[in-house]
This record gives structure tokens, C-alpha cells and sequence, in this order.
């Protein structure tokens, strides 16, 4: 298995990638994704509230089972299709780049930014617009209404675009995320193998060392912080006075400015880098180690 990534060749970047992309995220979000997330989408939403304060406020919501609030069928259904299309096209764009002769850094910024924007286009939309739904349609005023009675009521309204509110936000989210994330692992790969003796430089990097990439590439892949906070405010469904209404990015950035100033765009980062550390580590160490095993058996048969 090769040091920064599985071996270049075509049959570990297969179809299969979509049954292992989906398969892996499906496991992350069924763990400690969803809290992670749970939580950084309420700190978000509600910017008044610290992380200890979000945290009693979810379990109050519904005991540990708060925390996964939107996991069945949202979470799944956008784990399970967006790490299908995340890992075959990112998978893809990788090994592509590497044929023209860029770096394994830059094939994976370039990987990491294609998989996170196909994946935003393809099936993230609706997802998390309905994850973040369910988290937040407990601050309506009045009766309570479902997430599918909501989204109804928003499609009637305004349509399949409705149901995509924010996608742009997310799209811009997913493109720096899984560039940086997938771009700054494979860099530290890099920087762990040029540190060594030149006698030791063929030695693959230890489980440890690849483990370590992934962390630090999800870590500070959380730089992009406002971009979610955007995200989360554009698909809210808390309504309070002087809320513009059909926000687009900029008037959605304008909105929060005024009310929480500028470190209102980085409420939810804590948690979010336990999210994107986890997930990284899913996603690249987990990803590169199941297609290089697939890769390995497929030369065998």
C-alpha cells in the first residue's frame, strides 16, 4: 500500500469506490458524526448559546437520542449518497491529476475540491436542508409541525428550489472542505516523508503517521467556519424580527454581522473540528485504506 495513497492504478479507482464512500460515511454519521453535527448546527442557529449551554439544551431536547435528532432517514440518506459520490469522484479527479503529473498535494486539493462540489450538487442540498430542519423547527412559535410537513409546506411554496435553500452555501462549503481536507493530509504525508533519511524514504508511512495526516487536514480544513455558519442561517427555520426573507449568501452574511458581529461566524467550530477531524479520518485514512485492500484482492483474482 503506498505511503500517501492507495497504489496509482485504475482498478483502485473503480465503481466500487461508491459502495465503500457510502458504507464508510454511513458508519461515521451512525457514531459520532451526527452529535458532532447536532450540536455545531445548534451553536450555528442559535448564536446566543456557548457549547456547554448547546449541548444541555440538546439533551434536554430528547435524552442522548437528541443527539441524533435528523439521523434516520436525513443523516443516512445524505451519509450514504453524498460518501458514494465524494469517494468516486474524488477518487477519480485524483488519479487523473497524477497521470498529467501534478503532486500527490495538489491531486488531492483538486480531488478533495470536485468531490466536494459534486457532491453538494448532486445530493447534499435537500439533506441538509432537512437536517437542519429538524434541529431547528423547535424554536417554532405555535403548533408544532413535522420536518416532512415543513418541507411540504416549503415545497408547495417555493418549489424544488426551496428544498435546496442554501445549496450554493453549501457547495462553497464542501469545495473548500474536502480541499483543504483531502489537500492538507496529503501534504503532511508529504512533509512526514521528507523528514526522513533518504535510505527510509520508500518505507511506506505507519498507520500512526497516515492516521495523523487525516487529523490535521480535518482540523484546520475548519478554517471555512463562516461558510457553514451561512449555510446553517440560510436553512433555519428560526424566524426572528429584521430576518431578511429568501437570504442569499451575502445578505444572509450582512444578517449576521449586524446581530453577533464577527465572531458570530465562528459559533459551532469546536465541535465542527471534532466533526471534520472524525470525518477525515473516516474518509482519507478509512477511504485509502479500503481501496488499496480492494485494489490488492482484485490483482489476486
Amino acid at each position: 500500500m503506498s505511503a500517501e495513497a492507495p497504489p496509482l492504478t485504475k482498478k483502485s479507482v473503480s465503481w466500487i469506490n461508491l459502495a465503500l464512500g457510502a458504507a464508510i460515511q454511513t458508519f461515521e454519521v451512525s457514531t459520532l458524526g451526527q452529535p458532532f453535527e447536532v450540536v455545531k448546527t445548534h451553536m450555528a442557529a442559535n448564536r446566543g448559546d456557548n457549547l456547554w449551554k448547546s449541548i444541555s439544551k440538546t439533551y434536554q431536547r430528547g435524552g442522548i437520542g437528541g443527539f441524533y435528532q435528523g439521523l434516520i432517514p436525513w443523516a443516512w440518506i445524505e451519509a450514504s449518497t453524498k460518501g458514494a459520490v465524494l469517494l468516486f469522484s474524488s477518487s477519480e479527479i485524483e488519479y487523473y491529476s497524477k497521470r498529467f503529473g501534478t503532486s500527490n498535494a495538489v491531486a488531492g486539493v483538486l480531488g478533495g475540491m470536485g468531490g466536494g462540489v459534486c457532491q453538494a450538487y448532486t445530493t447534499m442540498g435537500f439533506c441538509t436542508f432537512m437536517k437542519t430542519v429538524e434541529v431547528t423547527r423547535h424554536k417554532e412559535v405555535g403548533a408544532k409541525r413535522s420536518s416532512v410537513q415543513i418541507a411540504m409546506e416549503i415545497f408547495k411554496k417555493e418549489g424544488i428550489v426551496g428544498l435546496n435553500k442554501g445549496v450554493s452555501a453549501v457547495a462553497l462549503r464542501q469545495m473548500t472542505n474536502w480541499g483543504s481536507r483531502l489537500g492538507i493530509a496529503r501534504v503532511t504525508e508529504s512533509m512526514l516523508l521528507s523528514m526522513r533519511s533518504p535510505e527510509d524514504k520508500k518505507r511506506p508511512l505507519a498507520v500512526s503517521e497516515r492516521i495523523l495526516s487525516s487529523v490535521i487536514g480535518g482540523a484546520l480544513a475548519c478554517w471555512n467556519q463562516p461558510i457553514e455558519v451561512i449555510r446553517v442561517e440560510m436553512q433555519s427555520q428560526i424566524k426572528t424580527p429584521g430576518r431578511p426573507e429568501n437570504m442569499n449568501i451575502w445578505t444572509c452574511a450582512k444578517y449576521i454581522y449586524k446581530n453577533n458581529g464577527f465572531l458570530g461566524f465562528y459559533r459551532g467550530v469546536t465541535p465542527r473540528i471534532g466533526l471534520s477531524v472524525y470525518l477525515t479520518v473516516c474518509m482519507v485514512f478509512g477511504g485509502d485504506s479500503l481501496k488499496a485492500y480492494v485494489a490488492e484482492l482484485s490483482k489476486k483474482k
